[in-house]
């Protein structure tokens, strides 16, 4: 008999009588495949229904495990695990020992084991690959895409518990910007709509009547809503906050002693902001208070990642400050040297982690603070030490102090990467580390992407699931248990063939998987028998083209959108459009008025993003290596959608069009980079030589981008207007910096416009432009 039949014939579901959420949200979407009439029964916490029309669906406590022990079976010692038996001639059970995974058992149950002979499913224990998978910076839930379009949260929360993720992060802000006062032509403020710090939530007596009540109201319930829906699939809720972030001056008048680090950008903040002293034992009393007036409301809470030195946060005295060492009066006396300075600020650092910790843990005793250590590049040394006892870090790389790149690009050994879908492997040494680390009581999470973020935001559903499998297995391999996915997922309302995913929950479960056979199962499930060895061929030519791009800095992750790469025009001399006709992007970019990023693609700031020798390798590998096979993907996909609707093969035709849309999208991101390096290796050229044999060559390289650039924005409005898919994030409240707007198509229209008029202009760039100021007296 299969599992399908059998269930047919249950007529009761028991769960325990006290137990845990996620009990009853299993038992209630079983019943969706159980004949009409079946109910849901609680039971004392033990298995006594014994007959045949019964389920048993319980996380596994002691007596659960003494019933196993009783019965000679075999639990897994080392590993989580999903236990699934049919008793012959009796009930059925499914349970886990930990509520995260109940609901990922219950789904790998209705997916993939209906069509099962229930013989092979007696006491059947499944281990689970990693016994931590949190989610971080998830655009979606908690961070800057949260406004996303028609974003259905409990389908987005339910889709992590059924890929086998853990532990979730909750804290979001419930509006769509944040309540930070800037000054007129400032663009700060901006950088508070995510990662939102303890005071977003809850008050202290220290601040109380700094943030409007219903300002935190509001947000502290978007929060409990979360945690609400992380609980409701057995999810471990946490949160991911910058700390200590910048307080209102207005703090600082109440209490001027206890002014801590200016902690803000000075080229794109233009008033200083401070964080508070955490020597200061006000300061301390503070977070404590305000950690267990969260705990309070919200006792489930077990993790808090804390972010610093970024978006107006960040510890005294340590050297990564974007103003350098500084902070109040009371950890260091002047004239010490930086040896004695890094580590009191270490120790400063440890001791503001144990207090968010021992706050927390008065309620919920499992809490855990989690750290990034590349910020603390200066303070390292000192601060490793102190990371024990529930205090741990999430890492690319635990090899580097600092943001080196430091693992090679899987197709060019001379581009190094850190982080992203390039970085597919782990070096032993990372193990190393990490056991030193978990010998003191600490755990390393190490990160992976598979989404957007990192890889070619804003676009979503891109597949790469050979590249997904290979971190993953890096990770196994050396028998690291704990991630951090970065990024969130994609959205199931929205992306409804996200193979990557669907790689790691099978890896989830089966750690020593075939790849190519998992994927080639996937796709059989999305579409048939018939066409599945097409969509697998077409997803292997997007992940070769993939594989062949050369990364583009920060404009291959989240700063193609920061910086309004996809609208803004490419033209020889950026300053020759008249600022009125450069408003429409420059008033969402992420920038300041005198970001040298407006007129040079390839600065930011004080950093140089990308160099010219750089740009150059970049634009030849990619037209070399990286659109070919995108364009292949393409018409192999647009093939087949019309081969299967000749067939009449719906569900087949569906997956092609959708998987065109996005492979589309994917080359419109690419062409946009590719003359991006274009701009950067032509203009700088043009500039620096004198030979005037290159610059006729460089003027003819930059008009050929620009009549590309015309017709890769004309590609792009078309599909933004034709395309059946939600195939980018797009913003329900109007662009903001971070996220595109209902107008992409509009911004597209006057880019075309804006490069056919000045795409004959001679190449310039102002390299006094940081300097300019309105008003200057002296012009």
């Amino acid at each position: 008999m299969t599992v399908r039949d059998r269930l047919g014939e249950v007529r009761h579901v028991f769960i325990p009588g006290k137990g845990h959420p996620v009990e009853e949200t299993t038992a209630r979407e079983l019943l969706l495949f159980l004949k009409p009439g079946a109910a849901i029964r609680r039971s004392g916490g033990r298995a006594e229904a014994r007959e045949r029309s019964a389920i048993h669906i319980a996380v596994a406590d002691a007596a659960w495990l003494s019933r196993f022990s009783r019965a000679g079976l075999k639990v897994p010692a080392n590993k989580d695990w999903i236990y699934i038996h049919f008793e012959a001639g009796g009930p059925a059970f499914l349970a886990s020992p930990r509520p995260c995974f109940l609901f990922a058992g219950f789904t790998h149950l209705v997916e993939d084991l209906l069509d099962r002979d229930t013989n092979e499913l007696r006491h059947r224990f499944r281990e689970i690959s990693f016994s931590v998978e949190k989610s971080t910076f998830d655009l979606a839930l908690t961070q800057y895409a949260r406004i996303m379009r028609k974003f259905d949260r409990d389908r987005y929360v339910r889709e992590y518990a059924r890929l086998g993720f853990t532990h979730i992060e909750v804290n979001a802000l419930a509006t769509p910007f944040p309540h930070e006062q800037g000054v007129p032509d400032e663009f700060y403020p901006d950088f508070y709509t995510y990662c939102p710090a303890l005071d977003q939530f809850v008050d202290s007596r220290l601040n109380r009547g700094i943030y409007p009540r219903e300002y935190l109201e509001a947000n502290l319930a978007r929060l409990k809503e979360n945690a609400r829906l992380a609980l409701k699939y057995g999810l471990v809720p946490g949160l991911l906050c910058f700390e200590p972030r910048s307080v209102p001056e207005t703090l600082f008048q109440r209490y001027p002693t206890l002014r801590g680090a200016r902690v803000d950008h000075p080229f794109r903040s233009f008033k200083p902001r401070y964080s508070l002293s955490l020597v200061h034992p006000l300061a301390r009393r503070h977070y404590a208070e305000m950690m267990s007036n969260l705990m309070a409301e919200v006792p489930e809470l077990e993790f808090m990642s804390v972010w610093s030195n970024d978006s107006g946060s960040g510890f005294e005295h340590t050297k990564s400050l974007y103003v350098g060492r500084n902070g109040g009066a009371y950890m260091i006396r002047e004239w010490k040297n930086d040896e004695e300075i890094a580590r009191s600020a270490a120790a400063n650092i440890a001791g503001f982690y144990r207090l968010l910790r021992d706050a927390a843990a008065k309620v919920n005793p499992r809490f855990r603070v989690i750290t990034r250590l590349e910020s603390f590049y200066g303070e390292r040394r000192y601060l490793w030490p102190e990371l024990k006892d529930r205090i741990d870090v999430e890492v690319n790389s635990l090899l580097v102090s600092g943001w080196e790149n430091n693992y090679p690009h899987p197709e060019y050994p001379d581009i190094q990467v850190l982080g992203s879908a390039y970085h597919n492997r782990l070096r032993p040494g990372e193990k190393r580390a990490v056991s030193e680390l978990e010998a003191r009581g600490g755990r390393g999470y190490f990160y992976h992407f598979f989404n957007s973020h990192g890889n070619h935001e804003p676009l979503l559903g891109i597949p790469f699931p050979w590249l997904t499998y290979e971190k993953l297995r890096a990770c196994a391999k050396l028998g690291i248990r704990t991630l951090a996915h970065m990024g969130g997922l994609q959205p199931p309302d929205k992306v409804p063939y996200a193979v990557n995913q669907e790689v790691f929950r099978e890896f989830q479960l089966d750690a020593g998987l075939n790849v190519d056979r998992t994927v080639s199962k996937i796709a059989r499930r999305y579409a048939g028998d018939r066409f599945a060895g097409d969509l697998v061929k077409g997803w292997r030519l997007i992940e070769r083209s993939i594989r062949r791009f050369v990364p583009m800095s920060l404009y291959s992750g989240f700063g193609s959108v920061w910086n309004r790469l996809l609208v803004r025009p490419l033209v020889p001399d950026i300053l020759k459009i008249p600022e009125e006709d450069r408003a429409y992007y420059e008033k969402v970019m992420v920038s300041s008025i005198h970001n040298p990023n407006k007129v040079d693609l390839a600065r930011d700031v004080l950093f140089e993003l990308i160099t010219k020798d750089y740009a150059r390798r970049a634009y030849r590998r990619i037209d070399a290596g990286a659109m070919r096979p995108l364009r292949a993907a393409i018409d192999l996909f647009l093939k087949k959608k019309a081969e299967a609707v000749r067939a009449g093969d719906e569900p087949a035709a569906s997956v092609f069009i959708d998987q065109a849309c996005r492979a589309q999208a994917l080359g419109g991101l690419y062409e946009t980079l590719r003359n991006t390096a274009v701009w950067i290796y032509a203009v700088h050229e043009y500039l620096e030589t004198r030979d005037r044999k290159v610059k006729a060559r460089c003027r003819a390289l930059l008009d050929d981008m620009i009549g590309r650039e015309i017709d890769n924005s004309g590609r792009l409005i078309r599909l933004w207007k034709d395309a059946p898919v939600e195939w980018m994030f797009v913003s329900d409240f109007g662009e903001t910096p971070f996220i595109h707007g209902r107008n992409f198509a509009e911004l597209l229209e006057k880019r075309i416009a804006l490069m056919k008029k000045h795409r004959r202009d001679k190449p310039s760039i102002d390299p006094e432009f940081m300097f300019r100021v309105k008003n200057d007296p002296y012009e």
